[in-house]
């Protein structure tokens, strides 16, 4: 019994569910002859069925899908013959409306890609914007960096 797709499975599936409709409807039953007032109580029975009921449907539309499933898969994919014989490379209109999908495509891709570069932009320049200038270690790099390009400058000049 290993699939649990069986009419065997299914059934007792049907069975336990409706065992709890039924045990959910006693309980029910017993909280409302226990409180002769309405107001809370009322309230929250109606929500307790609500929750079951969601639930029933839930597990029943998930078994129908399972099932539903296999038969979707039943048709073949078309061969590269077929497919061929289908789309001509020499029918204009498919092929403008092929050439207007690229398009469209091409310039999603470009309007994407513009709005990365922006984002990095505005990052690079609100990191720049967050750099604290009275830091001593900032300092300290700057004139190591000016001091190495100096040395360079002169190295280079005389030779």
């Amino acid at each position: 019994m290993g699939c649990n797709t069986s009419s065997e499975a299914k059934s007792k599936k049907e069975e336990k569910d409706s065992q709890e409709n039924k045990a959910n409807a006693a309980a029910e039953e017993k909280q409302k002859e226990s409180t002769d007032q309405g107001g809370p109580s009322e309230e929250a029975a109606a929500t307790k069925i609500q929750a079951v009921f969601r639930g029933h449907k839930t597990r029943k539309s998930i078994s129908m899908k399972a099932v539903e499933k296999p038969a979707e898969k039943s048709q073949p994919e078309p061969s590269k013959a077929e497919l061929e014989a289908e789309f001509r490379a020499d029918d204009k209109d498919l092929c403008n409306a092929a050439t207007k999908i690229q398009a469209s495509f091409r310039g999603h891709q470009a309007r994407k890609q513009t709005q990365v570069e922006k984002t990095k932009e505005q990052q690079d320049k609100e990191d720049v914007e967050n750099i604290d200038l009275t830091d001593p270690e900032l300092n300290k790099a700057a004139t190591k960096i000016q001091a190495s390009f100096r040395g360079h400058k002169v190295r280079k000049d005389t030779n």
